[in-house]
């Protein structure tokens, strides 16, 4: 398909009859419907509504952040928290229910199981490999479900930004500073 150097490059694989999409080439299973090829276009990486709704109340209470910033940490792992606080080193994440896998309102897709399953068990996985390395970098992670209502979600990242900043793991802790005071010089 790409005779010349500017020409368009097909990622249909065609391995895959009927595979359609820009996925259908990458191993991923063709959409069960056109309707649902739709959907799942349509779904959001950032700015959903939970995550929106916890940045306004906390940009009203007078906080300041990054969102969806790149976190590019020592031990060469990128993460990407929903809201960052780069100076006191807090990392939150919004999890949606259904692609973080909730234990009380994830669902199971009854289509594409063979897909689906492992995929939401990588999608945890990485959840956990991405609190382990930024804990190891020093950072504070607050994961909150969806479903965690505004004033809870707030009130958590609130008292987690009031707590002093732990150490790096495998770093000692700083030694406190004696308070200034008069000098017996």
């Amino acid at each position: 398909m790409a005779d010349h150097p500017g020409a368009p490059i097909s990622r249909t694989a065609p391995s895959q009859p009927g595979a359609r999409g820009p996925a259908a080439g990458l191993g991923y299973p063709a959409a069960s419907s056109a309707g649902r090829s739709a959907n799942m276009r349509a779904i959001r990486r950032t700015d959903t509504k939970p995550e929106m709704a916890l940045r306004q109340a906390l940009h009203r209470m007078g906080y300041r952040f990054r969102k969806d910033y790149r976190l590019d940490l020592a031990s060469g792992t990128r993460v990407r928290p929903d809201i960052a606080f780069t100076a006191r080193k807090v990392a939150v994440f919004v999890d949606g229910c259904f692609w973080h896998a909730c234990p009380q309102h994830g669902s199971r897709p009854a289509v594409n199981q063979g897909y689906w399953t492992p995929k939401l068990a990588r999608n945890v996985a990485r959840d956990r490999a991405a609190d382990s390395a930024l804990e190891r970098a020093g950072w504070q992670v607050v994961r909150l479900w969806e479903h965690v209502p505004l004033d809870d979600a707030v009130a958590a990242v609130v008292t987690v930004l009031s707590l002093p900043r732990p150490p790096p793991l495998g770093e000692p802790p700083r030694p406190r500073q004696p308070p200034p005071g008069p000098s017996t010089e």
